[in-house]
């Protein structure tokens, strides 16, 4: 895969053309919150929701949010004096690792959001009525603010599984809110957000090509390689 090629792709990817894609296909948000949440598998396993993270990104979620006084939910700080860890936000990417008789172990090249004990996002909550909300929706990563659309280009991910549907270069995956009526404007501002998404995934390939370099791990030991470099689990570089 030639990353160099499908990075100059990305930066030429037309906001227009794909504002264009994502209105034939149509789409309205129905909080249905299925992208927020684990799921169960064919064979009755609980699969953990997940869903890639940036480094930034990660920071940026620290920075703008913190604990209520008890502890269990999360709000917008009114200052940066964030009381979230890193491991609160991020996990290491399950893929790659292998279960050992101390945990996982072993090498990833990518976090995901971080989940509670039902495997869905911990910053998913949902009213009364079961309509589902996002905690941290204003700093949420590109892939939840993109969802359920991706573009075409190797070395972007695909999430939630294959796509169901296509238009050009963009794909849309599993999703109730699939068909509906979408405005120019919605369109536009979702298209500009997969442009940038499609970017930052392909940058941060290379980056984590770039500086990868083996990590020797022992039993229980996993080391996260990103495009800052090989990290522990709480995000402290190795």
């Amino acid at each position: 895969m030639d990353l160099e090629a499908e990075l100059a792709r990305a930066r030429d990817l037309d906001v227009s053309e794909l504002a264009d894609a994502i209105e034939s296909l149509g789409f309205e948000c129905t909080r249905c919150g299925a992208c927020c949440k684990g799921y169960e598998t064919d064979d009755g396993d609980r699969e953990p929701h997940t869903a890639t993270i940036f480094p930034d990104e990660v920071r940026r979620i620290q920075e703008a949010t913190n604990y209520d006084a008890d502890g269990d939910s999360v709000a917008v700080a009114s200052s940066s004096d964030a009381s979230l860890e890193w491991r609160d936000v991020a996990r290491p990417m399950p893929y790659g690792l292998v279960e050992g008789d101390d945990g996982l172990e072993g090498e990833t090249f990518e976090w995901a959001l971080q989940t509670n004990a039902c495997g869905d996002c911990r910053f998913y909550e949902e009213d009364d009525a079961g309509k589902g909300a996002c905690q941290v929706h204003a700093d949420r990563p590109l892939i939840c603010e993109t969802y359920p659309f991706s573009v075409d280009l190797a070395g972007t991910s695909q999430p939630m599984g294959e796509a169901v549907d296509e238009a050009g270069v963009v794909r849309a995956h599993e999703c109730e809110g699939l068909g509906r009526d979408i405005s120019r404007a919605d369109a536009a501002e979702l298209a500009s957000a997969l442009k940038e998404r499609a970017i930052r995934e392909i940058e941060e390939a290379v980056a984590v090509s770039d500086a990868y370099s083996p990590v020797e791990t022992g039993p229980g030991e996993v080391v996260v390689h990103d495009s800052e470099g090989a990290k522990s689990p709480d995000g402290s570089d190795v």
